[in-house]
């Protein structure tokens, strides 16, 4: 079977909710991206085949095929460049990975660029259920799925609680791994590690114009008593803002290429596509499918999690990747080694793409082979993405 490539990976920095990329339109956060990643690839932009956006709330300026939308926005892109925009929920721009990968393994095309964006600022998470609710137009939950899931709303807040007793973690231990996680992000900012990664982006401010280049969530001054002072979520709940993903806006891009265009277009890789994975459980408890994706993705790859370096495991909340860890058993040194969404932010459709550029640069600068991603999603699914440094 061909192989799958990654040529780069890139993303912008978080902004937060109102906050420095407020004013800009997600159709032109996404182009900035796309842009970038041709840019810095050196890739002949009439060479791309397609473009797979991720995009979770498609409602308002992120309707109408965003995916599409950034595509004629875009300064490199030629209108003649197809695109399509998926819905995966939290996994979107990681499925984006996996399709573009899909379809260079098939032999059917050569170069794709997976991708995601998500203004959270300007299109609310939810906004495109709420809407239909608001005008009497009827609700995503049918008949038939209540016939089945009584009484049942798909919450996150509910299943992340759910984990979170299940593995018998405290409140304190939360507040613990929300901590580390700014602490990592920080030594991260503060190193250069982002800085191989980021776009910069445009933005006017009261001073001027201005290019965002930080992720906006950090708190630099993070505290654990400030953590732990922080609203629970819900009465007798052990989860709060402060040990949950950020509200985020963003977005990012990979280039995925087979063999036949690296040689014919002189690209150089930086990872190797070794292990695609979805799987999907329990749409009630809904975020700990990650613990069972990765368990089939480790036997379909023929490894065990010691050979993974470096893993990226979305810090939707606090309890998913700490599930994950007692779960795997794995290193805890080696996850989310710069940060997860608790500090950086988690962009929805664009946090796959996002976490890839990461973890690929983690790899390099650490001189690893094997990382491995994944994502809890709405509904109980969960991708598991692993890739191979080269």
């Amino acid at each position: 079977m061909p192989t799958a490539y990654i040529v780069d990976a890139v993303r912008t920095a978080g902004g937060r909710r109102g906050g420095r990329l407020a004013g800009v339109h997600p159709v032109d956060l996404a182009a900035a991206s796309l842009d970038a990643l041709v840019e810095r690839t050196g890739i002949d932009p009439a060479r791309i085949d397609d473009v797979v956006m991720g995009c979770v709330t498609q409602a308002g300026e992120q309707a109408m095929q965003v995916g599409r939308n950034a595509v004629l926005a875009s300064r490199t892109l030629p209108q003649s460049t197809p695109a399509v925009t998926i819905d995966r929920q939290c996994g979107s721009s990681q499925q984006a990975i996996q399709f573009a990968a899909q379809a260079v393994m098939s032999g059917t095309q050569d170069a794709v660029i997976a991708a995601g964006v998500e203004s959270m600022t300007r299109v609310p998470m939810g906004t495109n259920a709420t809407f239909h609710m608001k005008e009497g137009m009827g609700h995503y939950k049918s008949p038939g799925l209540e016939e089945k899931f009584p009484g049942v709303m798909w919450s996150q807040f509910s299943g992340a609680e759910m984990i979170a007793q299940k593995h018998g973690f405290s409140k304190d231990d939360l507040d613990r791994f929300a901590f580390d996680s700014h602490r990592k992000a920080i030594r991260a900012t503060e190193s250069g590690a982002f800085a191989r990664e980021i776009v910069p982006v445009t933005i006017d401010t009261p001073e001027g114009e201005a290019q965002h280049t930080v992720d906006e969530g950090i708190r630099f001054d993070a505290t654990l008593e400030g953590i732990a002072g922080v609203k629970l979520l819900q009465d007798g709940g052990r989860l709060s803002a402060a040990t949950s993903s950020q509200i985020c806006d963003g977005s990012s891009a990979a280039l995925i290429v087979s063999e036949t265009a690296l040689k014919e277009l002189g690209l150089t890789p930086r990872a190797r596509i070794h292990t695609l994975t979805v799987t999907a459980g329990d749409p009630v408890i809904m975020l700990e499918e990650p613990l069972f994706a990765t368990d089939k993705a480790l036997a379909r790859a023929g490894l065990k999690i010691g050979d993974i370096d470096l893993y990226e495991v979305n810090e939707a909340f606090a309890s998913v990747p700490m599930a994950w860890l007692k779960h795997t058993d794995a290193d805890p040194d080696r996850l989310n080694v710069n940060g997860g969404a608790i500090a950086l932010g988690h962009p929805l459709g664009a946090s796959g793409t996002k976490l890839m550029a990461t973890l690929i640069n983690a790899l390099h600068a650490r001189g690893g082979r094997y990382g491995l991603q994944t994502m809890c999603e709405g509904g109980g699914v969960a991708n598991v993405t692993i890739v191979e440094a080269v």
